[in-house]
């Protein structure tokens, strides 16, 4: 394992398996998670190995052999998998003897199955943390301690820099790609989204160019809550009649258990309501670089706002702002789960009123945070979370707003001023 850049996920897996008899890392293929479950792990069986899994197939039991903690990398393969090891852990299983890792959940059954005896842990892509840009300087964590502590640092990271790094991805294994090399890694990942992810969850895919055109729609309403019905609209792209929501509906539910779309709750405060609040999620790709690739944008395109930026979605701002704010939300993610919180978004019924990401403690507390495409926010930037703070009062832990400038500090009305490369867990 010589060169594993120890990601966020560990701390929260050192943490677990040391109570806990299984736990299933669960995210999109290519995020690191059997490089990062085989650290712990002393017997390993890779059902992504044909001779492996037809072993397994063959005989089940098998799986559960030798020492611990044993384990079983894209379980999907044999779902059998499931059960045994959740009736192992009924049977008394030690602590840490089983990992799995899954990069689909197979049709038929939900992870409920093994509330209570199968912990799942979510994957994501390389936050800007893990990527190395910088080194933070203000904690998530700390933040949510609600003591509104000091808020410094100083970073190189510019516009530029990011606008790279959206398009780079954080998957690891394209990370020491550039150029045409990335483009036909990334191009070859959606293929296999299509072409072979789809048929292994039984869902084969009679219209190839179809789906590719509903999922760069949904790129292209990345950040944004567009309905699902503008979305089928701009996945027309003047190919003839929009496919039927009968078509449609089975794409997002598969995308979903294939962990490509990562989209963002709606914000529903059980204490201190807010009148008149809106229920659609914000939609996201797992990574920013998917979003960009379906739409063909590269840096520079992203960078001259004057570029086709693919089909028409109602957005506020620019594309390059919309896949900023992804990949803030993906950093902003990790680092939540990190520290037992949750990523949700608010926005009035209206629109009057949004802000981009909520971080909610398991109490309801919650830390507000705009995402900017700007190095140096305006007044006009912070309406909303004053707005917030007036609304909610003390539920407002800590109010942020994420840019792409160079110094983090706290200004006099208490908003902090974080850029991205500097917020960590």
């Amino acid at each position: 394992m010589d060169g594993y850049r120890r990601r966020v996920v560990d701390s929260e897996l050192d943490e677990l398996i040391v109570g806990l008899p299984a736990l299933v890392l669960e995210g999109a293929k290519g995020v690191g998670k059997t490089a990062t479950a085989s650290r712990r792990a002393e017997t390993i069986h890779g059902l992504d190995d044909p001779v492996q899994r037809n072993i397994a197939i063959a005989d089940p039991s098998r799986l559960l052999d030798g020492p611990g903690p044993v384990l079983i990398d894209e379980w999907q393969y044999v779902p059998e998998s499931w059960d045994l090891v959740r009736r192992a852990v009924d049977g008394g299983a030690a602590p840490g003897r089983f990992l799995l890792t899954g990069s689909a959940l197979p049709i038929g059954l939900t992870t409920h199955s093994g509330a209570g005896r199968i912990v799942s842990v979510r994957m994501r892509p390389l936050s800007l943390a893990e990527r190395g840009l910088a080194t933070p300087t203000v904690s998530l964590k700390t933040l949510l301690e609600g003591a509104k502590a000091p808020i410094e640092g100083h970073t190189a990271c510019g516009l530029e820099d990011y606008t790279e790094e959206i398009v780079t991805s954080g998957f690891p294994g394209l990370r020491g790609l550039q150029g045409r090399a990335r483009r036909a890694q990334l191009d070859g990942y959606l293929l296999r989204v299509v072409d072979r992810d789809f048929p292994e969850l039984g869902r084969p895919v009679r219209n190839p160019a179809a789906l590719r055109r509903w999922m760069t729609a949904y790129a292209a309403a990345s950040s944004t809550s567009a309905s699902f019905e503008t979305i089928r609209d701009a996945s027309t792209g003047g190919h003839g009649e929009k496919p039927a929501k009968s078509t449609t509906i089975p794409y997002r539910d598969a995308l979903e258990r294939l962990w490509i779309l990562d989209p963002v709750p709606a914000w529903l405060p059980t204490r201190n309501r807010i009148a008149r609040l809106s229920a659609p999620p914000k939609h996201q790709l797992a990574d920013p670089a998917l979003a960009a690739r379906l739409l063909g944008v590269d840096a520079n395109s992203l960078l001259d706002a004057m570029s086709p930026m693919g089909p028409p979605i109602p957005r506020d701002g620019t594309l390059l702002g919309a896949l900023f704010e992804s990949l803030v939300t993906l950093s902003t993610r990790v680092y939540a789960q990190a520290a037992e919180a949750s990523i949700k978004h608010l926005r009035t019924a209206s629109g009057a009123r949004e802000i981009d990401l909520i971080v909610e403690r398991s109490d309801g507390r919650i830390v507000a945070i705009e995402v900017k495409l700007a190095r140096d926010p305006s007044e006009k930037d912070t309406r909303h979370l004053k707005w917030l703070a007036g609304q909610i009062g003390d539920t407002l832990l800590d109010a942020i707003v994420i840019t792409t400038g160079p110094d983090a500090y706290r200004r006099r009305d208490g908003i902090a001023i974080v850029p991205a490369a500097l917020l960590g867990p």
